[in-house]
C-alpha cells in the first residue's frame, strides 16, 4: 500500500516536472550516461563485449572474402589491440559530417558500412554502433590503418577525438588496427580480462569460419605469456567434433552429417553428430554471431529433423505402432548440432544479437534439410538406423518416466497434502520471506533443525549419495528416492512440468560438509537443479551455505575460521598460541554453533549459483559428472587452482 507522504511527494514530483527536465544527450554521451544499455552491463560480460565488437568487425571483413588473419593481444594494463589484415577501415573525407569516415565510425552512433553501399553484403553487425560504443565506453582508444599506401592513425578519449587523422608512414600492407583501455569509471567491477572467456569466443569464430586464422596472445606476464592460434579447414564439422570430444561424448556414428544451401541472399549451414549422451545440444549462429536464444535458424532446424525423422521411419516401416510418432525430445536426445546462417539486414533483439527474428532464414534452414537430409539418409541407411534407434528408445524412456511421473503424482508419496518425512518445514508460507536448507545426513540436519529460526527457515534431510542425473535416464530420476523429497518441497515440479510460480521457498540453500564427500553432494544437486530445475538458478533462487573449517578460541574470544589462512590470522590475533577444533561436518556443531557461524542471516556467508554462460555450464556438467574420465581429469588438473570458485 502507499501511505499519505508517498501520495503527496508523487504530486510534489509531477508538479515539478518541466521542460527544463529533458535532457538531451549528444555524441556518446548516451552511451556513458547507459551503457548496458549498449553491451549488457558493466560487469565482466559487457567488458569482454568490448572485445568482441571490435573482433566482430574484422570477421566481418573475413565474411566479405578480405581477411584472412585476426590478431588478438592482451598487453600488460589489460590493454586489448584486435589487429586485421583486411581492407582497412576507409580514411577519406565523409561530405554529409566534414569529418574522415575512420573518425564517424568511431564518434558516431549508428555510422559504419554495414547499411548499404556495397561494403558489406553480410555482417553481424546491425546498428553500426560497436565501435563507437567501444569508444565511448575506453579510457583511450587508438586506431591505426593500412590502406591506401599509407599508415594513418588517430586517439580518443572517452570517445572524444584527442588528435587528428594523420599519416604516420607508408606501407603496402592493408589492415585495421585497434588499441584500447577500458574506461574504470565505467567497468567499476573490474578491468581485467579473463584469458578463457575470450579464448572461447575466438575459437568459436575460427569454426565459423573455415581456413581463418586467429591468433590469441595473453602477454600481461612476461614470464608467462600464453599464445595460441585456432585455424580449422572442417569449419562447423570440426566445431561439432571439438565440442564431443571436450564433454567426453562418444560418437554413435564416424562422420558428422554437414549440409549447406544458398539462395543467393542468404546461406544455411548445418553439422550435427549423434552421441551416446542423454542430452542434447545445439548451438546456433547468425552472421558468426552466437545467438545464445536461438530463434527462427534454430527453431526451423529442430523442427525440420523431428519431421524428417519421423517421416523417414514410417516409410520404411521401423516404428511397430503405425500411429507412434517421435517427438522432438526424442529425436534431438545425444544430438551434437552446430547451425550457422549468413544474411543480409540480420534483424536480433538485442544489440547483444541474442535471438535471431527473420523468418525467411527459417524457410531456408527447412528448405536445406528437406533437399539435403532426405536424401543423405537414403543414401546412409546405417547411420539413420542408430539414430532412429536410440531415438525409439529415448520415446520408450520418456513414456516410462511420463508413467512414474503419473503415479508419483497420484500416490500418497507426492501428495502435496503429505511434505516428506525428513522435511522439517517452516511457519510463513511466503516464498519472499522464506528458505529451504538442504542438508546431508541426520545428525547435521538435526543440530539445523534445533538451531534454525522455524519461522521461515525449513531444514530437509537427505541420506546418502543423490543420483547422478548426468548418467542417468528420465524414467530413473522421477523415481529416485533421494530426488522425490527435494521435487516435493520445493513443489513447483520437474522437467516440462516446471513451474517456478509454485516455488515455496524463495532461497533454495545446499548446505554440506566442507570437505571432498560435501563438494560431491553439492554438485550433484547442483546437476540436479541444471538438469531438471534450470529455472531455479537461472532466476537467483540457489545458495551454497559457507561453513567454516575451524574454531579458534582463547578465553572469551572466539572466532570461526573458513579456511587455513584465515585460521592461521586469527592465531596471530590471539597471541599465538589457541585451543583449535577443526570441523570434520555439519553434524559436529552443536544447533547453536551451527546457527551462528551458517544460518544467521547477519553473520553467515553463502555463494548465489548463478548461471553466467548456459553453454558453458553444460559442458562443465557433462565434463565433470559424465561417464568419461579422461576430460574430468583434464578439467580438474586445469582448474585445480580455482577450487573456491562455485560459479557456474
Amino acid at each position: 500500500m502507499t501511505d499519505e507522504k508517498d501520495l503527496q511527494q508523487d504530486v510534489k514530483t509531477e508538479q515539478t516536472y518541466t521542460e527544463n527536465d529533458i535532457q538531451v544527450l549528444e555524441g556518446l554521451e548516451a552511451v556513458r550516461k547507459r551503457p548496458g544499455m549498449y553491451i549488457g552491463s558493466t560487469g565482466p560480460r559487457g567488458l569482454h563485449h568490448l572485445v568482441y565488437e571490435i573482433v566482430d568487425n574484422s570477421i566481418d571483413e573475413a565474411l566479405a572474402g578480405y581477411c584472412s588473419h585476426i590478431e588478438v593481444d592482451i598487453l600488460p594494463g589489460d590493454i586489448i589491440t584486435v589487429r586485421d589484415n583486411g581492407r582497412g577501415i576507409p580514411v577519406g573525407m565523409n561530405e554529409k559530417l566534414g569529418l574522415p569516415a575512420v573518425t564517424v565510425v568511431l564518434t558516431v552512433l549508428h555510422a559504419g558500412g554495414k547499411f548499404g553501399g556495397g561494403g558489406y553484403k553480410v555482417a553481424g553487425g546491425l546498428h553500426g554502433v560497436g565501435s563507437s560504443v567501444v569508444n565511448a565506453l575506453s579510457e583511450w582508444l587508438e586506431v591505426e590503418i593500412r590502406r591506401e599506401g599509407h599508415v594513418h592513425t588517430q586517439r580518443f578519449e572517452r570517445g572524444k577525438t584527442v588528435t587528428d587523422l594523420k599519416i604516420i608512414g607508408d606501407t603496402e600492407e592493408t589492415g585495421t588496427l585497434v588499441r584500447f583501455k577500458a574506461d574504470p569509471t565505467i567497468f567499476t567491477e573490474t578491468t581485467e580480462y579473463d584469458f578463457e572467456t575470450l579464448q572461447k569466443r575466438l575459437r568459436e569464430q575460427a569454426f565459423l569460419n573455415a581456413g581463418l586464422k586467429i591468433t590469441f596472445t595473453d602477454r600481461r606476464d612476461e614470464q608467462a605469456i600464453k599464445s595460441e592460434e585456432y585455424c580449422y579447414e572442417g569449419g562447423i564439422s570440426s566445431f561439432v567434433e571439438y565440442l564431443n570430444k571436450t564433454r567426453g561424448y562418444s560418437p554413435l556414428h564416424e562422420n558428422v552429417i554437414h549440409l549447406s544451401l544458398s539462395d543467393g541472399e542468404a546461406a544455411a549451414e548445418v553439422a550435427f553428430q549423434y552421441n551416446d549422451s542423454y542430452n542434447d545440444t545445439v548451438v546456433s549462429f547468425a552472421n558468426n554471431m552466437h545467438t545464445v536464444d536461438g530463434g527462427t535458424h534454430e527453431t526451423a532446424f529442430k523442427s525440420a529433423i523431428t519431421r524428417i525423422f519421423n517421416d523417414y521411419a514410417v516409410r520404411y516401416k521401423l516404428f511397430k505402432d503405425d500411429k507412434f510418432r517421435l517427438k522432438g525430445e526424442d529425436v534431438r536426445e545425444g544430438l551434437m548440432a552446430v547451425v550457422s546462417v549468413k544474411l543480409e539486414n540480420a534483424q536480433f533483439e538485442s544489440q547483444t544479437k541474442a535471438k535471431l527474428g527473420n523468418t525467411s532464414i527459417g524457410t531456408l534452414v527447412t528448405s536445406l534439410l528437406n533437399s539435403k537430409l532426405t536424401v543423405y539418409l537414403d543414401e546412409n541407411p546405417a547411420v539413420a538406423k542408430v539414430i532412429l534407434e536410440k531415438s525409439i528408445k529415448s520415446a520408450q524412456v520418456r513414456a516410462a518416466a511420463q508413467k512414474a511421473r503419473d503415479d508419483a503424482r497420484n500416490s500418497k508419496k507426492l501428495s502435496s497434502l503429505r511434505m516428506p518425512e525428513k522435511l522439517a518445514d517452516c511457519i510463513w508460507r511466503d516464498p519472499e520471506r522464506t528458505e529451504l536448507y538442504i542438508v546431508e545426513g541426520d545428525s547435521a540436519g538435526g543440530s539445523a533443525i534445533q538451531g534454525r529460526d522455524r519461522n521461515y527457515q525449513a531444514i530437509l534431510s537427505l541420506w546418502g549419495k543423490m543420483l547422478n542425473v548426468e548418467k542417468a535416464r528420465l524414467d530413473k530420476v522421477y523415481t529416485n528416492e533421494k530426488l522425490v523429497p527435494v521435487v516435493v518441497s520445493l513443489g513447483c515440479g520437474i522437467g516440462d512440468t516446471f513451474d517456478l510460480s509454485k516455488l515455496r521457498y524463495g532461497k533454495v540453500i545446499i548446505m554440506a560438509d566442507a570437505d571432498v564427500d560435501g563438494s560431491h553432494i553439492c554438485t550433484l544437486l547442483l546437476t540436479f537443479f541444471f538438469r531438471y530445475m534450470r529455472p531455479l538458478i537461472e532466476e537467483g533462487h540457489v545458495y551454497i551455505a559457507q561453513p567454516p573449517l575451524y574454531r579458534v578460541s582463547k578465553a572469551k574470544q572466539t572466532f570461526y575460521a573458513f579456511s587455513d589462512e584465515e585460521r592461521d590470522k586469527y592465531i596471530a590475533q590471539l597471541g599465538g598460541s589457541a585451543d583449535i577444533q577443526r570441523y570434520k561436518g555439519l553434524g559436529e556443531m552443536d544447533p547453536e554453533q551451527l546457527w551462528e557461524t551458517t544460518m544467521d542471516p547477519a553473520f553467515r556467508t553463502m555463494l548465489k549459483v548463478e548461471l553466467a554462460d548456459a553453454a558453458q555450464a553444460d559442458e562443465t556438467f557433462s565434463i565433470l559428472m559424465g561417464d568419461k574420465v579422461e576430460p574430468r581429469k583434464d578439467f580438474i588438473e586445469k582448474n585445480a587452482q580455482y577450487v573456491t570458485n562455485l560459479d557456474i
